[in-house]
C-alpha cells in the first residue's frame, strides 16, 4: 500500500505538501523519526527558504543517515522538492560554500539573469520543457507550466540526469532524475492539475 512519508524539518512546505497528496487519494505521514520513515513506500523531502538552514535542521534531527539508508540502500523512492531537491547536491553556494547531502554529484548556484531582464527571485508560473522521458511527467502534456520560488539552482555534474529545464534569463534546472531519487525545483503542490499529476505519478513509481 502507498504511504508518502513527509519530512517535517523546519524548513518545508509541509502543510501543502500533505494536502495537495490527499487531493488525490494517496495516504500520508508527516514525520521525523526512523520508525514512520521506515513504514513507508515513498519519501518527500519539501523545503523553503536557504540551503543552509535547510540542511542544518537536517543535521539537528539526525535525519540524514536514516534518509541515506532507505533511499540510497532500500531503493526507496525519493522526492526533493524546492530546496529539498537542492539539498540533494554535493555544494550549494547561498552566501557560503555548503556541504549538501551529495547524492548527486553538483553544485547550487545562483541563476545567471545578467544578460536578461528577468530579476530575482524567480516567482510565479513558468513553461517547462522536458529533456530526458521520467515516469514524473507521466500523462502531463508537453511543455507544462509549474509555480517557482527560487533565485538558485541545482547544477549536476552529469548533465544527463536533468529531465527538465525552464528559462529564466538562462538555462534553469527544472527537474532531475537518478535511479529512485526525483527533484524538482518548482513546487507541484502549488501547481494545480500538472502539479497533482506528477505527484501521482510519484506515487506511483516502484
Amino acid at each position: 500500500m502507498q504511504l508518502v512519508a513527509i519530512i517535517d524539518y523546519g524548513s518545508g512546505n509541509v502543510r501543502s505538501v500533505d494536502n495537495a497528496f490527499k487531493s488525490i487519494d494517496v495516504k500520508t505521514k508527516v514525520c521525523r523519526d526512523w520508525d514512520d520513515l521506515n513504514k513507508a513506500s515513498h519519501i518527500v523531502l519539501p523545503g523553503v527558504g536557504a540551503f543552509a538552514h535547510g540542511m542544518n535542521q537536517l543535521k539537528s534531527l539526525s535525519l540524514i543517515d536514516s534518509l541515506e539508508r532507505l533511499a540510497l540502500r532500500k531503493g526507496v523512492p525519493f522526492l526533493g522538492i524546492c530546496v529539498g531537491h537542492q539539498m540533494l547536491a554535493s555544494y550549494g553556494y547561498e552566501f557560503e560554500k555548503i556541504e549538501g547531502m551529495g547524492w548527486i554529484d553538483g553544485k547550487v548556484k545562483k541563476v545567471d539573469i545578467r544578460n536578461s531582464d528577468n530579476k530575482l527571485p524567480h516567482v510565479g508560473w513558468n513553461n517547462v520543457s522536458i529533456t530526458q522521458p521520467s515516469p514524473l511527467f507521466s500523462d502531463i502534456p508537453v511543455d507544462p507550466c509549474f509555480y517557482f520560488v527560487h533565485s538558485y539552482h541545482f547544477i549536476p555534474d552529469n548533465k544527463a540526469l536533468i529531465t527538465s529545464v525552464c528559462e529564466h534569463g538562462s538555462k534553469v534546472t527544472a527537474s532531475i532524475q537518478k535511479d529512485n531519487i526525483f527533484g524538482v525545483q518548482f513546487h507541484p503542490e502549488k501547481s494545480q492539475s500538472a502539479g497533482l499529476q506528477l505527484l501521482k505519478n510519484f506515487s506511483n513509481f516502484n
